[in-house]
């Protein structure tokens, strides 16, 4: 290497220092000594197969948000990936891979690092259980700091970013090439004359580049907001500043909060970035966008972030967030079955997972979907994933859906599993010391793992002995496996009655299936622990012709709802009309992005989302005739205007990443769910070239009947003449969870993960009709 090469070298190697301490600092930890040795990086193995584990070098790049890798591809000679797109980190033998291809002794060597979306899991085993611990700490600390960022932080960090992937030779200095080359990055398409005009009207020195304060006035002129300018100079009359009382006004007229004057100080002290303001509690424009931008300002309203509903009720009284066919990572006809699908469907606050399980070989119970080419995974497996995710996203109960195919002793192989393997946390017995007369509570039921599936007898038997069996026909009535097309299933008239073994048997406590024949039958002769499952066209039909029967029967018993077994490509029906009728597990593919799924997040977006939402009160309480399909006068009824102003847009992602001049032309959709006379959709024109800060500025009206019932979907498109519009982002929440006035919509990506920087901003008002 020549002397000049080696200065070269040493220059870039003090820009990149430079660069990692400025990011350092914009990521909150400057001077951290796990942030360094992200920094330095070092030697992992890379972990593929039994046969593949290969040493390759990691490291953080300097901009704090980016991993880099050695790769032994011939053209690919680095590899990267964004801190965004981490999930989680996992220390241990966590991953099905780890577990399967290095030794127990290894344990504390490895990490998993996994990722959102369908990226497969990154497995790695570092040189000592210290490194694996500082790797896991490291990042775990940049992803925690990068979600903690507010909207504003998080858009000034990637316009940042893109101005630095723009600065092709690292000088940090902008020529016209490279503005042009960022407009392009953020999603904006401009004309050669307006991109020649900005540069120039920041090119106060005449160089031709763009530096220091001239780059700083560049990103001010940019990220500029109009509509945020308009309501701040509104309500800033004090010497053009907003006092506390200016902004109490504007909490109370246009936010509709009930706020106090010591509530505006506390925010002026918090979100104020001025020293000087803040010492006279002014906020500034900036200290305003900030307020706008964090917790406070969302539109989702701040006290439902926590569990905040009454858990005491009884089960049947809830909503449940249930996922059907659990095991599948992809479709039911020939997709992978993995540990994974449960550990994430766990993590996104399922409270009801569904087993498929079949006699293995050698003895072992195996999951999968029955005669179908899916893959296989072993029961245990799954039940040590279950002890070990079930409570880390919510404490309230868990509910095992067994769909039990197996012989005498696999099944009592299975019940052996799940006794030794969730220990004290399985419920084996009724809570209390004499027979029940209803359901438990969620909260009764803190940390406890419940099974549903048959059982040989009535649950009184648990406390006169009475230990009678009788022959139980295990392919249960939601065998969807029997129902596609051209597999090997024998008709319904000759389904072989196997016997169901008494240990399996008795560890079914509060969910035990029964066929559904009417809703009479039902009241005369099922428990209040004895529960049906209804393929989707049956809940439907139910539904539809007999609602007011359906709720009153949901009150006292559960109700699972699963889609029909022709959906081979895993795909969702709408889960809506099924809450109408007060079902609570009403279970969804959740390995599969739609817009059912979406709204079954937004449902479950509340209360902490913990899992269990507690039903509105007239589908609670008996003394109501709630219909959603033919609404009367009752305390349902509370017709409501809702008024929503789709105002802008900002750092919408751009979709082909591919293509550097291909540039979106969003759209915002609002849809309403609701019941049948509440649905309702309206959307805005699409924008052209613009997904940095599109604006819209339109209003739209709602008139929603039963506002406890309705859901609202955010969603942005980008238009395309030719072709489908492409999905940019969704956001949905429960109206009854809207906070008025002027907010921020976060955006989240079609698998539900939220997209950095991006967000609407909109104005709702919701008057009484």
């Amino acid at each position: 290497m020549s002397a000049e090469e080696r200065a070269e070298r040493k220059t870039q190697g003090l820009k990149d220092k430079k660069a990692a301490l400025n990011n350092g600092e914009l990521a909150g930890l400057e001077g951290d000594k796990d942030l360094q040795f992200l920094l330095n990086g070092g030697e992992l193995t890379k972990v593929k197969s039994e046969s593949w584990q290969k040493k390759r070098f990691f490291r953080l790049h300097e901009d704090c948000e980016t991993v880099w890798h050695k790769s032994s591809r011939l053209f690919k000679k680095e590899n990267t990936f964004s801190i965004n797109d981490i999930d989680s980190v996992r220390h241990g033998r966590e991953s099905e891979g780890l577990q399967k291809y290095i030794m127990d002794s290894l344990e504390e060597c490895c990490f998993s690092i996994i990722f959102k979306g369908k990226r497969k899991n990154l497995d790695l085993v570092a040189n000592s259980p210290e490194e694996a611990k500082q790797w896991v700490t490291g990042l775990e600390k940049i992803i925690t700091h990068m979600d903690n960022l507010n909207s504003q932080q998080k858009s000034e960090h990637w316009i940042i970013s893109c101005m630095r992937k723009a600065d092709k030779n690292g000088d940090n200095m902008m020529t016209l090439s490279e503005l042009k080359h960022f407009m392009r990055q953020i999603n904006t398409e401009v004309d050669d004359t307006y991109a020649a005009m900005l540069f120039e009207k920041c090119d106060t020195s005449k160089s031709g580049t763009l530096e220091g304060e001239e780059i700083k006035q560049f990103y001010e002129l940019l990220t500029s907001r109009q509509e945020i300018n308009e309501i701040y100079g509104k309500y800033a009359q004090t010497d053009g500043l907003m006092s506390a009382d200016d902004l109490l006004n504007f909490l109370r007229t246009e936010q509709r909060e009930s706020v106090t004057l010591e509530d505006a100080e506390r925010l002026i002290e918090k979100y104020e970035p001025n020293l000087t303001a803040k010492l006279n509690t002014l906020l500034t424009k900036d200290g305003f966008l900030r307020c706008l931008t964090h917790t406070e300002g969302c539109i989702l309203n701040p006290a439902h972030k926590q569990v905040y509903q009454d858990m005491s009720r009884p089960l049947s009284h809830y909503f449940i967030s249930s996922s059907h066919n659990t095991y599948l990572m992809e479709d039911q006809l020939k997709g992978p079955s993995s540990t994974e699908a449960y550990i994430r469907a766990l993590l996104k606050g399922c409270r009801c997972v569904e087993l498929d399980i079949w006699d293995g070989p050698n003895g072992e119970p195996l999951i999968y979907h029955g005669h179908t080419l899916t893959s296989k995974v072993l029961f245990r497996d799954v039940i040590k994933a279950i002890r070990d995710y079930a409570f880390k996203a919510s404490e309230y109960p868990v509910i095992l859906s067994l769909e039990n195919h197996c012989s005498m002793e696999q099944q009592k192989l299975m019940a052996h599993y799940m006794v030794s393997i969730l220990g004290s946390a399985l419920l084996t017995q009724p809570l209390g010391n004499e027979m029940p007369t209803a359901l438990p509570s969620p909260q009764e039921l803190k940390g406890r793992i419940l099974v549903k599936g048959k059982r040989l007898n009535k649950l009184d038997a648990v406390f006169n002995n009475n230990n009678v069996t009788v022959e139980a026909d295990t392919v249960s009535e939601e065998d969807e496996a029997a129902e596609v097309k051209g597999n090997e299933q024998k008709p319904k008239s000759e389904k072989s009655k196997i016997r169901l073994a008494k240990e399996l048997s008795d560890l079914v406590i509060y969910c035990k299936s029964v066929h559904f024949s009417t809703f009479e039958n039902s009241k005369e002769k099922h428990s209040f622990y004895e529960m049906s499952s209804f393929k989707e066209s049956k809940a439907k039909q139910l539904a539809e012709n007999a609602a007011t029967a359906f709720i009153r029967h949901n009150m006292e018993k559960l109700s699972r709802i699963y889609p029909a077994g022709s959906r081979t490509d895993s795909s969702n029906y709408n889960p809506v009309p099924m809450w109408n009728a007060g079902c609570q597990i009403v279970a969804l593919n959740f390995q599969t992005p739609c817009k059912q799924m979406d709204v079954n997040q937004g449902r479950f977006l509340p209360n902490g989302k913990c899992g269990y939402v507690l039903k509105p009160e007239f589908m609670r309480n008996p003394d109501f005739n709630f219909d959603p399909n033919n609404l009367s006068v009752g305390p349902w009824l509370k017709k409501t205007t809702l008024h929503i102003m789709v105002i802008s847009a900002q750092q919408l992602p751009k979709l082909n990443k591919d293509k550097p001049k291909s540039i979106v032309d969003p759209f915002v959709k609002v849809e309403i769910f609701g019941v049948p006379g509440d649905r309702a959709s309206e959307q805005t024109h699409h924008i052209n070239n613009n997904g940095f800060n599109p604006m819209w500025n339109k209003r739209y009206k709602f008139t929603v009947n039963v506002p406890e019932l309705a859901i609202v979907r955010f969603l942005v498109m980008d238009y395309d003449t030719a072709s489908a519009n492409d999905f940019i982002g969704q956001y949905t929440l429960p109206l009854t969870s809207m906070q008025m006035g002027y907010r921020h919509v976060p955006l989240l990506t079609e698998r539900g993960d939220v997209i950095p920087s991006a967000g609407l901003f909109v104005h709702v008002m919701l008057v009484d009709a």
